[in-house]
């Protein structure tokens, strides 16, 4: 018998026909099983091609929305057909490589109609089941100094996001030798500056066609490891995931949420759950730091019209900014240089987050979909807590997998795999924890968890 099978009889042996009786969720509950394959992706991520990518970037001078886009070696032209080409030629015959665009009017910070051009290359996913599940990854490849409206001057953007465009070219090279059973995008948008244009694009897009996004990673300003003191601090990165969104009107769906009290278990907590999670099994010693904000205060990114359109995104960035190296005329005060260079991105750094990146990708597009219609049944007052959900599709699912917390804790602390079946019951009070439905198929690949909401 396969090992993660065996394991998975194991834990289903213990828990079937018997009840959970613990008061309080245990502490050494199994996580899932690593994968090899996963481990193999993570390994391959390269500081020094990272490097050269954001040096490539830095070196078009600017890449400004409205800079040149005949030369072939100046503006955010030329940088966009460099990025088209350097992932046609790592991810040949696998990538599917585009442009994607669009002619924005005139906005505030677009003086005249300008073309606005992502590069899209997606990784087909290879279950039928699966394939049409997508996850998206992306940084942007436009840049700015001090006047947003300066399209001339040299804006080499190297940290602000030459750094997450990079890790987005590594991660599409890597990965596309490898295959998957859900579907991958790895995307550099433009405009970011002027109105994340760009992105807003390509999600309305996404959510006109029905395409169903179930999971988006922006990487934005990851490449410094030392905050504006000089301080070093490598060994962790802000993840930024939104709960309740700021809607003007609260639908039946976000109403249930807060009355059952998942207002931290939106879709997007789940996803950034997730990814720390896998992160951190996967890259040692690296601490993914959730964030309970859309993004940092007042601010936005890429991942924002991703939420508006009701996909669960969450946003990368180094644990300090340094706004010397960012948004900012090149120029020298007191001795010190200020700009955005390639000077000031730690490759390596950098690598450790496109790392937790993949192997979060990687997890998800081999896992089956989150579980469906996951609900607890209400029709008796009892202490215990008595959950359904619909059955997935995967030709490869194991089963389902139980997990909970207090309502106090950010993180999953007790998990129990309870086998192929479509309702469970637990002696954990529904009254006192918070739980999810994961699913999990038969190599161990875990969903992410699905929030129940009441049976009515």
């Amino acid at each position: 018998m396969h090992p993660v099978l065996k394991t998975l009889s194991i834990l289903l042996l213990a828990g079937a026909g018997a009840r959970v009786v613990q008061a309080a969720p245990p502490a050494d509950a199994p996580l899932p099983a690593r994968q090899a394959e996963i481990d193999a992706i993570v390994r391959e991520i390269s500081p020094q091609r990272i490097q050269a990518y954001v040096e490539k970037l830095a070196g078009f001078g600017t890449r400004h929305t409205m800079s040149e886009t005949e030369s072939d070696t100046r503006g955010i032209g030329a940088a966009r057909r460099w990025i088209k080409a350097e992932l046609e030629r790592c991810g040949a015959g696998r990538l599917d490589v585009q442009f994607q665009s669009h002619v924005h009017p005139v906005a505030p910070r677009i003086p005249r109609p300008t073309e606005i051009v992502n590069v899209v290359a997606t990784l087909p996913g290879t279950q039928a089941a699966s394939k049409d599940r997508y996850y998206v990854v992306s940084g942007h490849y436009d840049s700015r100094v001090t006047d947003v409206m300066n399209a001339t001057a040299d804006a080499p953007g190297a940290d602000d996001d030459a750094s997450g465009t990079a890790a987005v070219i590594e991660m599409a090279c890597v990965m596309a030798r490898h295959t998957f059973d859900a579907s991958l995008v790895f995307m550099t948008v433009a405009a970011e500056e002027q109105g994340l244009y760009g992105s807003g694009d390509y999600a309305a897009k996404a959510k006109a066609a029905g395409v169903n996004i179930a999971g988006m990673l922006n990487n934005d300003i990851i490449g410094s490891a030392h905050d504006e003191h000089g301080k070093l601090d490598n060994a962790e990165v802000r993840l930024f995931a939104e709960g309740v969104p700021p809607v003007k009107e609260t639908t039946p769906a976000l109403r249930t949420l807060l009355q059952t009290g998942g207002e931290n278990d939106s879709i997007t907590r789940q996803l950034a759950r997730h990814v720390k999670e896998t992160g951190e099994r996967y890259v040692p010693g690296f601490k993914v730091n959730i964030v309970y904000r859309r993004d940092r205060y007042l601010r936005g990114g890429d991942h924002s019209p991703f939420l508006d359109a009701g996909y669960a995104a969450v946003r990368f960035t180094e644990p300090h900014e340094d706004f010397d190296h960012q948004h900012q005329d090149l120029r020298t005060e007191h001795g010190k240089r200020i700009g955005d260079l390639p000077e000031y991105v730690d490759p390596d750094y950098v690598a450790q987050v496109a790392r937790v990146n993949a192997a979060s990708l990687a997890s998800l597009a081999l896992a089956p979909t989150a579980p469906r219609d996951v609900k607890v049944r209400t029709a008796n007052l009892d202490n215990g807590t008595d959950l359904v959900w619909a059955p997935n599709t995967e030709p490869d699912l194991a089963g389902y997998r139980i997990v909970w917390r207090e309502t106090t804790a950010p993180q999953w602390q007790g998990a129990q795999f309870v086998g192929n079946v479509t309702a469970y019951r637990l002696d954990l009070s529904k009254d006192n924890l918070l739980f999810g439905v994961q699913a999990v198929d038969k190599d161990g690949n875990v969903s992410p968890a699905t929030y129940p909401v009441p049976a009515r």
